[in-house]
């Protein structure tokens, strides 16, 4: 055997590595090379609410991506990043915002429909891998990656590898409360978690756009049901009043939430992902809005967008066996 045919239950481990990214929208699968070299990358929408059909169209989308990248089938085990994570009593998956997932065997039902093994991480851990093996937090020791988006979790890294936890909940950041809540935001919306005033709930695309809809409506506009954060931020940049008020509300509030776990974790570099680390004026406004709230007469913290962007997550869940 060549040093570096390294096989697990005979299945081989080096060369081509295989994620996938199950999301709320779209489940991505990325095949890389032993160097982190794309080699071949597919989406496809995620069958909402439909347990079954998502691990069909999980097993088809492997197969289509193992082929583009030449590599015999079953011959790579795959990793996967979730939107919640398997419970280390029971197996089951717990506390996914794809709610469909949540007390169901994944692992087991992936592992048969693959006819291989399987690894399952959440997601924000699968982020803060990517990044700190090639991405943002290549330069640091211990890094913590945030996902800001359609939901919101943060996952650790320490020496290039995902930090899980005893109970397997580390940086379950999302489902703390916001700190240093005013009186009308302790009065704010339920977490689908069943607790109220979770920092997801205030940090999240979904949620900045809300906010931004009940200002208007405040301010007597007429708003539309739905916005997009998208649409906030376009406003904003064009000089629309509310829409400034509504970004500087969310700035103030990630600084708040950024802050609490610094002043615990004191990481050597902060990574955020998701879509709203797309606003390229958080990169520049963050460091001074933080620093009220670090317990530290000095903050220099980098704050850096994820490198490989929304596909940062899918390349950590191709990278789970070698860290394993």
């Amino acid at each position: 055997m060549r040093p570096d045919d390294v096989r697990l239950d005979g299945v081989r481990l080096d060369g081509i590595r295989l994620g996938v990214d199950l999301g709320g929208t779209k489940i991505e699968a990325i095949a890389l090379a032993g160097d982190g070299r794309e080699l071949a990358r597919r989406r496809v929408a995620t069958p909402r609410h439909d347990y079954e059909a998502g691990v069909a169209a999980i097993a088809a989308l492997v197969a289509q991506v193992e082929a583009d990248a030449g590599s015999p089938p079953l011959a790579t085990p795959v990793g996967f990043g979730i939107p919640g994570s398997p419970s280390p009593a029971s197996g089951l998956i717990r506390n996914a915002n794809s709610t469909w997932l949540n007390g169901r065997p994944l692992q087991r039902d992936l592992e048969a429909a693959l006819g291989r093994p399987a690894l399952i991480a959440n997601d924000a851990n699968c982020l803060a891998a990517s990044e700190a093996t090639d991405g943002a937090g290549a330069d640091a020791r211990v890094v913590w990656a945030v996902i800001l988006g359609t939901g919101v979790g943060s996952g650790l890294a320490i020496d290039r590898r995902p930090l899980t936890g005893r109970n397997a909940i580390a940086g379950e950041w999302g489902h703390m409360p916001l700190p240093g809540m005013s009186d009308a935001e302790a009065a704010g919306h339920a977490c689908y978690c069943g607790r109220s005033g979770c920092v997801e709930t205030f940090l999240s695309g979904p949620a900045f756009a809300r906010d931004h809809v009940a200002s208007l409506r405040a301010d007597g506009r007429p708003a539309p049901d739905v916005m997009t954060a998208q649409q906030v931020i376009a406003a904003m940049r064009a000089g629309d009043r509310l829409a400034q008020a509504s970004y500087h509300r969310y700035l103030d509030r990630l600084a708040r939430g950024l802050g609490a776990v610094v002043n615990v974790l004191d990481p050597d570099a902060i990574v955020l992902g998701g879509g709203m680390a797309n606003v390229d004026e958080l990169y520049a406004d963050l460091p001074a809005a933080m620093t009220p709230h670090i317990f530290s007469d000095v903050f220099d913290t980098p704050v850096r967008k994820a490198a490989h962007g929304d596909s940062s997550g899918v390349r950590g869940a191709a990278w789970l066996w070698k860290q394993a």
